[in-house]
């Protein structure tokens, strides 16, 4: 059944100016069941009021809702594929220790992983485990500031430096998604420095020098296992997002997702987890978890470089499951890509031929990521725009 509540929110919600407080609009679901829609519900309103509390998924919580609003809720067919169980395979691990004394059976696990899963753990990859867990704990502080503080970050500006908001696309999609993020550009041209808040600054800085090494380093065994020389994908790295994501507790697990199903857009993708799980990626097989694995980071493939590789390497559908512990759940995401976003990209010459002719057009970065943010967050409907 739904019903429509005044929703009665902390004190904070009322310190930031917000229009108006969540009304009869903002509908409820009360059964874990995929509930009607009342024909007074006013969706785009209840959205509207939803952001402008700039206190995102959190804010919910904090207030001590039993059920999700109704525009949290995903539709059955959605809904029916979160129940079916993931399968016991997992996804490839790497360990980058031996690329020493074995680099080329390192870079062909690599290239299989690269061009069937198009997802891998990498152990042994140099990073102090020290810092592991104080860039997962800095951005837990983040998402946990008073709400008063982490809302004069809230914005959905694309391009600023810092932005702290729920779901990037929660104006396209057909459902939003249960987490909160906060987003800090760091490359070509990164945010200044006072701008990324000071509970994680240090971590934020000290973890993106990290991921260029790391990130340099897989993108150059990858180039090799296309028969190409380590530098050629070295200007992936120029671009670069950072995001954190906080999943908190989800009184409806069964009726939301953490993330929806989607591919990456950039080339390649840096992930570090906490170990509460919840991501998994689709194989032929099924959807696999993707268990977190102490001090390792999760890579994933993103569709620029399957466009690039003319699909010697894939990008994978991954999703995140709505959060049902009693902790939340961290991970932080680091979207590798080219700086030059007026550069001309498509399948290099050198992976194509008369016999593997392009399977993409060319285009700029910047029609590329338009694409990409002016789209729901599901699907393949990215590289399929760009097809020939």
């Amino acid at each position: 059944m739904n019903f429509s509540v005044n929703l009665r929110l902390p004190t904070s919600f009322n310190t930031l100016n917000s229009p108006k407080p969540f009304s009869t609009c903002f509908t409820m679901s009360t059964a874990s069941t995929s509930p009607p829609i009342s024909a007074t519900y006013d969706r785009a309103e209840a959205v509207k009021q939803f952001d402008n509390t700039k206190l995102g998924v959190k804010g919910l919580v904090d207030s001590g809702v039993k059920t999700i609003p109704s525009f949290f809720v995903h539709p059955p067919e959605t809904l029916s594929d979160l129940k079916s169980r993931s399968i016991t395979s997992e996804i490839p691990t790497i360990d980058l220790s031996a690329v020493t004394t074995s680099r080329a059976a390192v870079i062909d696990k690599l290239r299989l992983a690269a061009s069937t899963v198009g997802f891998f753990q990498v152990i042994n990859h140099g990073i102090p485990p020290d810092l592991l867990r104080r860039t997962l704990a800095a951005m837990k502080s983040f998402h946990e500031l008073p709400p008063e503080q982490r809302s004069q970050v809230y914005r959905r500006e694309i391009g600023k430096g810092v932005s702290y908001l729920s779901n990037v696309d929660l104006y396209q999609s057909k459902a939003a998604s249960w987490r909160d993020t906060i987003q800090i550009r760091m490359g070509p041209v990164a945010a200044d420095r006072d701008e990324i808040p000071e509970v994680c600054r240090e971590e934020v800085l000290e973890w993106d020098k990290e991921v260029v090494r790391i990130g340099e380093v897989l993108l150059g065994l990858l180039s090799e296992g296309l028969g190409l020389g380590a530098e050629r994908f070295r200007e992936l790295v120029e671009g670069r997002v950072m995001v954190g994501h906080y999943y908190p507790f989800c009184p409806q697990a069964d009726l939301t997702v953490g993330l929806n199903s989607h591919t990456d857009p950039g080339a390649l993708t840096v992930l570090l987890q906490d170990h509460v799980g919840g991501l998994q990626v689709r194989t032929e097989e099924g959807w696999v978890d993707v268990k977190p694995v102490p001090d390792a980071l999760v890579f994933n493939i993103g569709d620029l470089l399957q466009i690039i590789s003319n699909e010697e390497y894939k990008s994978a559908y991954h999703r995140v499951l709505a959060n049902a512990s009693g902790e939340p759940r961290l991970s932080v995401a680091v979207f590798l890509n080219p700086g030059d976003r007026e550069k001309m990209f498509g399948p290099l010459p050198e992976l194509t031929s008369e016999e593997k002719p392009p399977l993409y057009r060319n285009f700029t970065l910047h029609e590329f990521m338009t694409r990409f943010f002016t789209k729901e967050l599901d699907g393949k409907s990215l590289t399929n725009f760009f097809r020939q």
